[in-house]
């Protein structure tokens, strides 16, 4: 009987220390970040910045605990996902720079009899920085190592209603029972170069689109904050980048109490858990805020693992 298959894909982090160096060179190599023509060039760009951000990224994880979440909550976001679906389609997760990569998963599904395998990058929002990279790296691997599955992908899914309840389920658990308009909250969103997105990445327009979406579920909810922000995080480098910055934006408010919502992220990672909850809210002290709030990420809640359920459903 043929099988199907449900793989997972996102960007994946250190597995432990001595993992930084591999995660920062095959991020940098990657020719949706560094998008240089030569790779020779790009190649010598990704040795320049890996040399000078190795010891500085390790300390970064050596301060939540040695290496990234993100492995861990994929796991239990996929043994949720697998108990959900049954025992007839196999659920994996594939991670584009740290194992397990992409041609460790296909191996691992050579010779099931596997029919069509249905993609799902874990990044609401599509941008070529993410999603495309994703996509592309598991497809150049698989026609490279695989079977003769047929690949089906989505490329983004911030409108499904379930992923959005997961969303609004985290921002409650950090109002709590106070009233929602004693805070002001920011959806800070991972930043990008203007020009990527001059090129065309419709990132931003996702982002713009997903903070409307989610500010009038939240309204529709009873839940009206005192203003709704969005900001831009995780600057690297000289250029340009999206703004405002999530600096700028706290550095502007008036309303020292805010709520922060990491929207383009699924999981919970280094710029969640040591930017948002570690660097951020030092800058928060700094500036005289009463209250800051910082949401965990949909990681396994039940309502993203029904969103993926419906994701796989519309795909097939």
């Amino acid at each position: 009987m043929k099988k199907e298959a449900i793989v997972l894909l996102n960007m994946g982090g250190p597995n432990n220390l001595e993992e930084v160096e591999v995660f920062l060179t095959n991020m940098f190599n990657d020719k949706n970040i560094i998008t240089v023509g030569s790779s020779l060039l790009r190649s010598f760009i990704a040795k320049m910045i890996t040399f000078t951000r190795t010891e500085k990224s390790q300390e970064i994880y050596r301060q939540i605990g040695g290496k990234s979440p993100i492995v861990g909550h994929t796991k239990n976001l996929v043994a949720k996902l697998q108990a959900r679906v049954g025992e007839n389609i196999i659920v994996d997760f594939a991670m584009r720079y740290t194992p397990p990569f992409a041609s460790e998963v296909i191996e691992k599904l050579k010779g099931q009899d596997i029919e069509k395998i249905y993609l799902i990058p874990l990044y609401p929002q599509y941008s070529t920085t993410t999603t495309k990279s994703s996509l592309e790296d598991f497809e150049e691997q698989y026609h490279l190592n695989g079977d003769d599955a047929i690949l089906v992908e989505i490329k983004h899914f911030f409108e499904n209603q379930n992923y959005n309840k997961a969303i609004l389920e985290r921002i409650k658990e950090k109002v709590k029972h106070e009233e929602a308009s004693r805070f002001d909250i920011i959806f800070s969103a991972h930043g990008l170069p203007l020009k990527v997105i001059e090129k065309g990445d419709p990132y931003q327009r996702h982002i713009e689109k997903h903070v409307a979406l989610l500010t009038k579920m939240l309204e529709d909810d009873g839940m009206k904050f005192a203003h709704v922000h969005l900001a831009y995080q995780s600057k690297v480098g000289p250029m340009e980048w999206l703004k405002p910055s999530l600096e700028e934006k706290l550095q502007e408010m008036k309303n020292k109490r805010v709520v922060i919502f990491p929207i383009a992220f699924t999981i919970d990672n280094s710029e969640t858990d040591f930017e948002l909850e570690i660097e951020y809210r030092e800058a928060s002290h700094e500036l005289g805020f009463k209250e800051y709030r910082v949401c965990r990420c949909p990681n396994d809640s039940d309502y993203f693992v029904e969103a993926l359920v419906e994701l796989y459903a519309k795909m097939r």
